[in-house]
């Protein structure tokens, strides 16, 4: 098989449903993150919730700690429960049944309500991501890109928090769907 710390790194990856998915230099970085995690987590709840600057001066032996992971939480969170009110919303919009002789007027009142239609059909499909990235929080996953498992940056995460791909893999899969039309 191999040491008895590979063992004991495999075991460990296994508890945390982690499989053999990544090589060794890789678990071991994420088990430094989960440790420095458990750290920053006791510091911070003793404070209040985290700024984006804060988040920005943080050094990289932080990433993905548990205050952080709290921050993107607090924002998926929150991004989430926009998308459901604005959804709300807009279904009792559609409901309010307005009467309009002109057919110029009714054709406009179509047009907006075709238009809103099509900007919660795209927020719908943001639902489905932030659900995902919630879901890889609570997984251990968020942070780390899925195609590399390196970092995906917090600066990235800060301007699209649902980001599954690091910027070069996004890059990279972008060139390939241009190229092959995949």
């Amino acid at each position: 098989m191999g040491s008895i710390f590979e063992e004991a790194l495999n075991a460990v990856l296994n508890y945390f449903g982690l499989g053999n998915k990544m090589t060794t230099k890789e678990a071991g970085t994420k088990a430094k993150t989960a440790e420095t995690s458990k750290k920053a987590s006791a510091s911070s709840a003793k404070g209040a919730p985290l700024t984006e600057a804060e988040l920005l001066k943080m050094s990289d032996k932080d990433y993905m700690s548990a205050a952080q992971l709290e921050f993107f939480r607090t924002k998926l969170q929150t991004l989430k429960e926009d998308i459901l009110k604005h959804a709300s919303e807009t279904t009792e919009h559609l409901r309010e049944n307005i009467v309009v002789p002109d057919p110029a007027d009714r054709a406009t009142i179509e047009e907006e309500h075709a238009l809103e239609l099509r900007t919660r059909d795209r927020e719908r499909k943001l639902l489905k991501k932030v659900e995902q990235a919630l879901a890889r929080i609570e997984s251990g996953d968020y942070g780390w890109c899925e195609e590399t498992g390196e970092p995906i940056g917090v600066s990235r995460l800060i301007a699209r928090p649902t980001a599954n791909l690091s910027l070069e893999a996004q890059e990279r899969r972008e060139l390939r769907q241009k190229l092959f039309g995949e």
